[in-house]
């Protein structure tokens, strides 16, 4: 059997993306265990959140907003969106003055499991990252962001140049 350690000499293994998906991977897995009780996978923990936010801040969000916002395929979004609102969790309604669009509203109920996860996974990240945990979100923030970058990055951006070609 291999170990993770045996994978990272050199190579993609060794670098800083690995890490984050390795990272990544463990966070969510012991995210989910904490979301479990209420019934939430750490997916619809998000997209929960994110509408919860978005309707704090602006009146209720379009599905297309929460996918944004989430930076979520839409097609899931609506997929996830449609099981929270069988729960009673939310309401989905057309939209006043675009056809295409679906506006997300939470219910009470969905409102309180959203704020009951949400300090659930505060303390969780704060516990899983320890001290590190604020300047660690100030990073990935910057790296998600693009370090102010505009747009995606070139090809030449992300392939190495051949030696002696």
């Amino acid at each position: 059997m291999y170990e993770i350690s045996d994978l990272t000499e050199n190579g993609a293994a060794s670098g800083a993306g690995f890490w984050l998906h390795q990272a990544a991977l463990a966070w969510r897995a012991a995210l989910d265990v904490r979301l479990r009780p209420l019934g939430l996978t750490p997916t619809q923990f998000l997209l929960l959140s994110v509408a919860a936010r978005l309707e704090r801040t602006a009146g209720p969000a379009t599905q297309q907003e929460v996918a944004e916002h989430a930076g979520a395929d839409r097609m899931m979004t609506s997929k996830v969106l449609r099981a929270l609102e069988v729960r009673g969790l939310l309401t989905r309604t057309a939209h006043e003055r675009d056809a295409r669009a679906v506006r997300v509203s939470l219910t009470r109920s969905g409102r309180d499991l959203a704020a009951d996860a949400a300090a659930i996974a505060t303390a969780f990240d704060s516990a899983f990252f320890g001290p590190a945990a604020e300047r660690l979100a100030r990073e990935l923030r910057s790296v998600a962001e693009g370090r102010g970058r505009s747009g995606p990055l070139t090809a030449e951006e992300v392939l190495p140049t051949a030696p002696n070609g």
